[in-house]
Protein backbone atom coordinates (compact mmCIF):
# COMPACT_ATOMS: atom_id res chain seq x y z
CA UNK A 1 0.00 0.00 0.00
CA UNK A 2 1.43 3.38 -1.03
CA UNK A 3 1.41 5.97 1.73
CA UNK A 4 0.23 9.53 1.07
CA UNK A 5 3.07 11.95 0.41
CA UNK A 6 3.56 15.64 1.01
CA UNK A 7 2.81 16.12 -2.69
CA UNK A 8 -0.58 14.44 -2.17
CA UNK A 9 -1.31 16.80 0.72
CA UNK A 10 -0.25 19.83 -1.31
CA UNK A 11 -2.56 18.71 -4.13
CA UNK A 12 -5.40 18.41 -1.62
CA UNK A 13 -4.66 21.90 -0.32
CA UNK A 14 -4.79 23.31 -3.85
CA UNK A 15 -8.08 21.49 -4.49
CA UNK A 16 -9.67 22.69 -1.26
CA UNK A 17 -8.42 26.27 -1.51
CA UNK A 18 -10.60 28.58 0.56
CA UNK A 19 -13.45 26.06 0.72
CA UNK A 20 -12.16 25.05 4.15
CA UNK A 21 -11.17 27.40 6.94
CA UNK A 22 -7.58 28.18 7.82
CA UNK A 23 -8.13 27.64 11.53
CA UNK A 24 -6.44 29.85 14.12
CA UNK A 25 -3.84 28.99 16.72
CA UNK A 26 -3.59 30.00 20.36
CA UNK A 27 -0.34 30.10 22.34
CA UNK A 28 -0.09 28.75 25.88
CA UNK A 29 3.03 29.46 27.90
CA UNK A 30 4.52 26.40 29.53
CA UNK A 31 3.88 27.57 33.07
CA UNK A 32 0.14 27.45 32.36
CA UNK A 33 0.48 23.69 31.89
CA UNK A 34 3.46 23.11 34.20
CA UNK A 35 5.72 22.06 31.31
CA UNK A 36 9.07 23.60 30.27
CA UNK A 37 8.10 24.20 26.65
CA UNK A 38 5.67 26.34 24.65
CA UNK A 39 2.34 24.85 23.55
CA UNK A 40 0.38 26.10 20.54
CA UNK A 41 -3.22 24.95 20.17
CA UNK A 42 -4.41 24.41 16.59
CA UNK A 43 -8.15 25.03 16.86
CA UNK A 44 -9.70 22.65 14.34
CA UNK A 45 -12.96 22.67 16.28
CA UNK A 46 -13.55 25.98 14.46
CA UNK A 47 -13.48 24.19 11.10
CA UNK A 48 -16.65 23.78 9.01
CA UNK A 49 -18.94 21.16 10.64
CA UNK A 50 -17.03 21.52 13.91
CA UNK A 51 -14.08 19.22 13.23
CA UNK A 52 -11.06 18.57 11.02
CA UNK A 53 -13.10 15.89 9.23
CA UNK A 54 -14.42 18.50 6.79
CA UNK A 55 -11.01 18.59 5.10
CA UNK A 56 -10.82 14.90 4.21
CA UNK A 57 -14.50 14.63 3.37
CA UNK A 58 -14.44 17.54 0.93
CA UNK A 59 -11.19 16.40 -0.68
CA UNK A 60 -12.72 12.95 -1.17
CA UNK A 61 -15.95 14.30 -2.65
CA UNK A 62 -14.09 16.67 -4.98
CA UNK A 63 -11.96 13.75 -6.20
CA UNK A 64 -14.97 11.64 -7.27
CA UNK A 65 -15.88 10.82 -10.85
CA UNK A 66 -18.12 13.63 -12.17
CA UNK A 67 -20.86 11.07 -12.84
CA UNK A 68 -21.41 10.48 -9.10
CA UNK A 69 -24.80 11.58 -7.80
CA UNK A 70 -24.80 10.12 -4.24
CA UNK A 71 -22.22 9.06 -1.70
CA UNK A 72 -22.37 6.85 1.37
CA UNK A 73 -20.40 7.00 4.60
CA UNK A 74 -20.26 5.46 8.07
CA UNK A 75 -19.37 7.48 11.12
CA UNK A 76 -19.56 7.94 14.85
CA UNK A 77 -20.79 11.44 14.02
CA UNK A 78 -18.10 13.94 12.98
CA UNK A 79 -17.23 12.31 9.66
CA UNK A 80 -20.92 11.86 8.86
CA UNK A 81 -21.62 15.55 9.31
CA UNK A 82 -18.56 16.41 7.25
CA UNK A 83 -19.61 14.12 4.37
CA UNK A 84 -23.16 15.50 4.42
CA UNK A 85 -21.74 19.04 4.26
CA UNK A 86 -19.23 18.18 1.53
CA UNK A 87 -21.82 16.35 -0.56
CA UNK A 88 -24.20 19.30 -0.23
CA UNK A 89 -21.52 21.67 -1.51
CA UNK A 90 -21.05 19.41 -4.53
CA UNK A 91 -24.78 18.98 -5.18
CA UNK A 92 -24.73 15.28 -4.23
CA UNK A 93 -26.97 13.21 -1.99
CA UNK A 94 -25.43 11.55 1.06
CA UNK A 95 -26.53 8.43 2.97
CA UNK A 96 -24.88 8.43 6.39
CA UNK A 97 -24.81 5.36 8.65
CA UNK A 98 -24.23 5.89 12.37
CA UNK A 99 -24.52 3.76 15.51
CA UNK A 100 -27.85 4.33 17.24
CA UNK A 101 -25.81 5.31 20.32
CA UNK A 102 -24.27 8.33 18.55
CA UNK A 103 -24.71 11.58 20.45
CA UNK A 104 -27.85 13.58 19.57
CA UNK A 105 -25.71 16.61 18.76
CA UNK A 106 -23.74 14.71 16.13
CA UNK A 107 -26.82 13.06 14.66
CA UNK A 108 -28.50 16.44 14.47
CA UNK A 109 -25.60 17.96 12.55
CA UNK A 110 -25.75 15.21 9.92
CA UNK A 111 -29.40 16.01 9.26
CA UNK A 112 -28.75 19.76 9.45
CA UNK A 113 -26.33 19.44 6.55
CA UNK A 114 -28.83 17.47 4.47
CA UNK A 115 -27.60 13.91 5.01
CA UNK A 116 -30.04 10.99 4.93
CA UNK A 117 -29.51 9.36 8.32
CA UNK A 118 -29.45 5.59 8.90
CA UNK A 119 -29.15 4.63 12.59
CA UNK A 120 -27.75 1.11 13.06
CA UNK A 121 -27.82 -1.03 16.19
CA UNK A 122 -24.27 -1.72 17.38
CA UNK A 123 -21.01 0.17 17.10
CA UNK A 124 -19.25 2.04 14.31
CA UNK A 125 -18.18 -1.29 12.83
CA UNK A 126 -21.83 -2.31 12.39
CA UNK A 127 -22.58 1.05 10.78
CA UNK A 128 -19.68 0.53 8.37
CA UNK A 129 -20.95 -2.92 7.40
CA UNK A 130 -24.40 -1.52 6.64
CA UNK A 131 -22.83 1.33 4.68
CA UNK A 132 -20.78 -1.05 2.54
CA UNK A 133 -23.82 -3.23 1.86
CA UNK A 134 -25.74 -0.26 0.44
CA UNK A 135 -22.73 0.90 -1.54
CA UNK A 136 -22.32 -2.52 -3.16
CA UNK A 137 -26.04 -2.99 -3.79
CA UNK A 138 -26.47 0.39 -5.49
CA UNK A 139 -22.93 0.88 -6.82
CA UNK A 140 -22.30 4.05 -4.81
CA UNK A 141 -18.94 5.59 -3.86
CA UNK A 142 -17.95 5.30 -0.20
CA UNK A 143 -16.28 8.25 1.53
CA UNK A 144 -14.13 6.46 4.09
CA UNK A 145 -13.53 8.27 7.40
CA UNK A 146 -9.80 7.61 7.72
CA UNK A 147 -8.26 5.04 5.38
CA UNK A 148 -8.04 6.38 1.82
CA UNK A 149 -5.39 8.60 0.28
CA UNK A 150 -8.03 11.27 -0.43
CA UNK A 151 -9.29 11.40 3.17
CA UNK A 152 -5.81 11.29 4.67
CA UNK A 153 -4.39 13.90 2.29
CA UNK A 154 -7.27 16.25 3.06
CA UNK A 155 -6.72 15.83 6.79
CA UNK A 156 -3.03 16.47 6.24
CA UNK A 157 -3.71 20.04 5.15
CA UNK A 158 -3.81 20.77 8.89
CA UNK A 159 -0.10 19.99 8.87
CA UNK A 160 0.61 22.40 6.05
CA UNK A 161 -1.14 25.16 8.00
CA UNK A 162 0.92 24.31 11.07
CA UNK A 163 4.15 24.50 9.05
CA UNK A 164 3.13 27.86 7.60
CA UNK A 165 1.83 29.41 10.81
CA UNK A 166 4.21 27.92 13.38
CA UNK A 167 7.47 27.41 11.45
CA UNK A 168 9.41 26.86 14.68
CA UNK A 169 7.33 23.75 15.50
CA UNK A 170 9.36 20.83 16.86
CA UNK A 171 6.59 18.46 17.98
CA UNK A 172 2.97 17.89 16.92
CA UNK A 173 0.43 15.89 18.91
CA UNK A 174 -2.89 14.65 17.51
CA UNK A 175 -5.69 12.47 18.80
CA UNK A 176 -5.78 9.13 17.02
CA UNK A 177 -8.88 7.06 16.29
CA UNK A 178 -8.70 5.54 12.81
CA UNK A 179 -5.51 7.53 12.32
CA UNK A 180 -6.33 9.68 9.29
CA UNK A 181 -5.25 12.90 10.99
CA UNK A 182 -2.06 11.27 12.24
CA UNK A 183 -1.15 9.81 8.84
CA UNK A 184 -1.99 13.00 6.96
CA UNK A 185 -0.17 15.32 9.33
CA UNK A 186 2.88 13.04 9.22
CA UNK A 187 2.86 13.19 5.41
CA UNK A 188 2.66 16.99 5.47
CA UNK A 189 5.36 17.43 8.12
CA UNK A 190 8.07 15.11 6.85
CA UNK A 191 10.77 16.31 9.27
CA UNK A 192 8.66 16.97 12.38
CA UNK A 193 7.73 14.14 14.77
CA UNK A 194 3.96 13.68 14.99
CA UNK A 195 2.75 11.89 18.12
CA UNK A 196 -0.57 10.00 17.94
CA UNK A 197 -2.46 10.00 21.24
CA UNK A 198 -5.05 7.38 22.13
CA UNK A 199 -7.07 6.65 25.24
CA UNK A 200 -6.50 3.50 27.25
CA UNK A 201 -10.02 2.41 26.30
CA UNK A 202 -9.52 3.00 22.53
CA UNK A 203 -5.90 1.85 21.97
CA UNK A 204 -6.17 0.74 18.35
CA UNK A 205 -2.76 1.82 17.06
CA UNK A 206 -1.10 0.65 20.26
CA UNK A 207 -2.66 -2.82 19.91
CA UNK A 208 -1.80 -3.00 16.21
CA UNK A 209 1.85 -2.12 16.80
CA UNK A 210 2.06 -4.88 19.39
CA UNK A 211 0.40 -7.39 17.04
CA UNK A 212 2.33 -6.31 13.96
CA UNK A 213 -0.87 -5.63 12.01
CA UNK A 214 -4.21 -3.83 12.42
CA UNK A 215 -6.56 -5.92 14.55
CA UNK A 216 -10.14 -5.42 15.66
CA UNK A 217 -10.41 -4.13 19.21
CA UNK A 218 -13.40 -2.95 21.25
CA UNK A 219 -13.75 0.74 22.09
CA UNK A 220 -15.17 2.27 25.24
CA UNK A 221 -15.09 5.44 27.31
CA UNK A 222 -16.05 9.05 26.80
CA UNK A 223 -13.98 9.46 23.62
CA UNK A 224 -15.28 6.36 21.84
CA UNK A 225 -17.63 8.36 19.59
CA UNK A 226 -14.66 10.05 17.89
CA UNK A 227 -11.69 7.78 18.72
CA UNK A 228 -13.41 4.41 18.51
CA UNK A 229 -13.21 2.79 15.04
CA UNK A 230 -13.30 -1.00 14.63
CA UNK A 231 -9.51 -0.94 14.17
CA UNK A 232 -6.69 1.38 13.18
CA UNK A 233 -6.52 2.30 9.52
CA UNK A 234 -3.96 0.58 7.34
CA UNK A 235 -2.47 3.92 6.24
CA UNK A 236 -1.98 5.06 9.83
CA UNK A 237 -0.50 1.71 10.82
CA UNK A 238 1.95 1.71 7.90
CA UNK A 239 2.90 5.32 8.68
CA UNK A 240 3.64 4.39 12.29
CA UNK A 241 5.64 1.37 11.14
CA UNK A 242 7.68 3.46 8.72
CA UNK A 243 8.37 6.17 11.31
CA UNK A 244 8.90 3.82 14.25
CA UNK A 245 6.12 5.61 16.12
CA UNK A 246 4.28 4.25 19.13
CA UNK A 247 1.12 5.95 20.30
CA UNK A 248 0.88 7.64 23.69
CA UNK A 249 -1.96 6.42 25.91
CA UNK A 250 -3.95 8.61 28.30
CA UNK A 251 -6.49 7.62 30.91
CA UNK A 252 -10.11 8.68 31.13
CA UNK A 253 -9.23 10.92 34.07
CA UNK A 254 -6.38 12.58 32.17
CA UNK A 255 -8.60 13.09 29.13
CA UNK A 256 -11.36 14.75 31.13
CA UNK A 257 -8.86 16.90 33.04
CA UNK A 258 -7.55 18.24 29.73
CA UNK A 259 -11.08 18.95 28.54
CA UNK A 260 -11.86 20.83 31.76
CA UNK A 261 -8.66 22.84 31.35
CA UNK A 262 -9.58 23.84 27.82
CA UNK A 263 -12.96 25.10 28.94
CA UNK A 264 -12.15 26.60 32.33
CA UNK A 265 -8.81 28.23 31.44
CA UNK A 266 -9.06 28.87 27.69
CA UNK A 267 -12.83 28.90 27.06
CA UNK A 268 -12.38 26.33 24.28
CA UNK A 269 -15.26 23.85 24.36
CA UNK A 270 -13.72 20.72 22.88
CA UNK A 271 -15.30 17.29 22.71
CA UNK A 272 -13.61 14.58 24.79
CA UNK A 273 -11.68 12.90 21.96
CA UNK A 274 -10.36 16.26 20.79
CA UNK A 275 -8.73 16.76 24.18
CA UNK A 276 -6.53 13.64 23.97
CA UNK A 277 -3.47 15.38 22.55
CA UNK A 278 -3.48 18.03 25.28
CA UNK A 279 -4.02 15.31 27.88
CA UNK A 280 -0.69 13.77 26.86
CA UNK A 281 1.05 17.11 27.40
CA UNK A 282 -0.61 17.70 30.77
CA UNK A 283 0.25 14.16 31.90
CA UNK A 284 3.94 14.76 31.14
CA UNK A 285 4.15 12.25 28.29
CA UNK A 286 5.87 14.48 25.75
CA UNK A 287 9.65 14.47 25.97
CA UNK A 288 10.44 17.96 24.68
CA UNK A 289 13.41 20.18 25.38
CA UNK A 290 12.93 23.33 27.49
CA UNK A 291 11.93 26.19 25.23
CA UNK A 292 10.73 23.91 22.42
CA UNK A 293 7.44 24.50 20.60
CA UNK A 294 4.79 21.79 20.52
CA UNK A 295 1.57 22.10 18.51
CA UNK A 296 -1.50 20.35 19.90
CA UNK A 297 -4.41 19.83 17.49
CA UNK A 298 -7.80 20.34 19.15
CA UNK A 299 -9.66 18.40 16.51
CA UNK A 300 -13.38 18.90 17.17
CA UNK A 301 -16.10 20.43 19.29
CA UNK A 302 -19.32 18.59 18.53
CA UNK A 303 -20.24 17.67 22.09
CA UNK A 304 -21.80 20.70 23.73
CA UNK A 305 -21.85 19.59 27.38
CA UNK A 306 -19.75 21.92 29.48
CA UNK A 307 -17.19 19.86 31.45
Amino acid sequence: MSLPTRSDVESAAARLGEKVRHTPTLVLHGDELDVPYRVVLKLELLQHTGSFKARGALNSVMSLDPSARRVVAASGGNHGAAVAWAAGRAGLGADIFVPSSATPEKIGRIEEYGGRLHAVDGDVGAALEACLELAEREDLPVVHPYDTVQTVSGAGTVGLEIAGGVPEVEHVLVGCGGGGLYAGTSAALEDVPVTPVETELCPHLHVAREAGRPVAHPSAGTAADSLGPPQIGRLAFETAQARGTTSVLVSEQELLAARRFLWQRVRVLAEPGASAALAAVMAGRLDAEPGATAVVVVSGGNNPAIP
